[in-house]
């Protein structure tokens, strides 16, 4: 079942595109016609896009990793801000940082001294310092909690990007492909599709049209997310009732009258199997004395005295 529909996309306006003569020409497979001097995208084919997007964003979801969002543009970066919070996936709303992904390790550290002088602030660490000393660190902490702030909890490299509009965004792309990282984006009539893994065609320039999008996109992680959880549950309670069996030892219970058939006893003639019980006596019969006469019950004369 398609996650929207022809309709939605009309009505949110992602069908339109950029004036015929800034068009890109890798962008005509996406273009239905032109009308007023403007582009008209094919929703038919950004329906099929999408989906395909959503479907691979799952996966990824799905497999425990993360994606970063990137929209740094007006119209899309409180749409965006907004949609990774309820997934708890990492975001760039501001500028992007040159080598942000190429050079991770760098950025780290200056996400970790950010955390440094977060509890510099907390334990009183701040209060000894001077006056000048506090408001530097201050400064400081507000410039790096503006550039990574939304990425301090990135520990590692992302699975995936999905950017707005890849001609604002073109460093983000390069080092994604220059890392061989999965790239997703909403491509205008303007942009080049064959820049990106996963190109989706829309209107990027539309709040409406972005937030459809995102909101698909976003849907679709939360799926991946909940599948993944229900599969860890599952698993977490067969290792659970696996623990409990071997912790219990599972013995095989037989009836004690085939125990005893196949009970075996050792004789000086070696090893033989216990003979059955009398049908009729209702169980071993019991050992008598020898020489003790038959009303005395079985039971062994003692010596008699002259």
């Amino acid at each position: 079942m398609p996650r929207t529909s022809f309709d939605a996309l009309l009505e949110a306006g992602a069908h339109f595109g950029h004036l015929k003569r800034k068009w890109n020409p890798n962008i005509a497979p996406y273009i239905f016609g032109d009308k007023g001097g403007i582009h008209i995208i094919d929703l038919n084919k950004t329906l099929v896009k999408l989906e395909e997007a959503a479907g691979a964003m799952k996966q990824i979801a799905k497999s425990g990793r993360t994606i970063l969002f990137v929209a740094t543009k007006k119209q899309a970066k409180a749409i965006v801000h907004e949609a990774t919070k309820d997934i708890n996936f990492p975001c760039v709303t501001e500028r992007w940082t040159g080598g942000m992904l190429t050079n991770f390790a760098t950025i780290r550290r200056s996400v970790r001294k950010m955390a440094d002088m977060n509890k510099m602030a907390t334990d009183g660490t701040l209060d000894v310092l001077s006056k000048k000393e506090r408001l530097q660190i201050s400064r400081q902490r507000d410039k790096l909690e503006h550039q990574l702030g939304t990425i301090a909890n990135m520990t590692r490299l992302p699975a995936a990007v999905f950017v707005v509009d890849i001609i604002k965004e073109h460093i983000a792309i390069s080092e994604a492909r220059k890392l061989n990282i999965p790239t997703f984006a909403i491509v205008d009539t303007n942009s080049d599709p064959n820049k990106v893994d996963f190109a989706i065609p829309a209107n990027d320039d539309s709040s409406t049209s972005i937030r459809i999008v995102v909101q698909t996109l976003v849907n679709a992680i939360k799926e991946g997310i909940e599948e993944r959880k229900e599969a860890q549950a599952t698993n977490k309670l067969a290792e659970g009732r696996e623990h409990d069996r071997e912790e219990g030892g599972e013995v095989d219970i037989i009836s004690p009258k085939y125990a005893e058939d196949e009970e075996e006893v050792v004789t000086e003639g070696g090893t033989t199997n216990k003979p059955k019980p009398h049908p009729h006596g209702g169980g071993q019969r019991k050992r008598t004395g020898g020489g003790g006469a038959p009303g005395a019950g079985g039971q062994r004369r003692g010596p008699v005295k002259r």
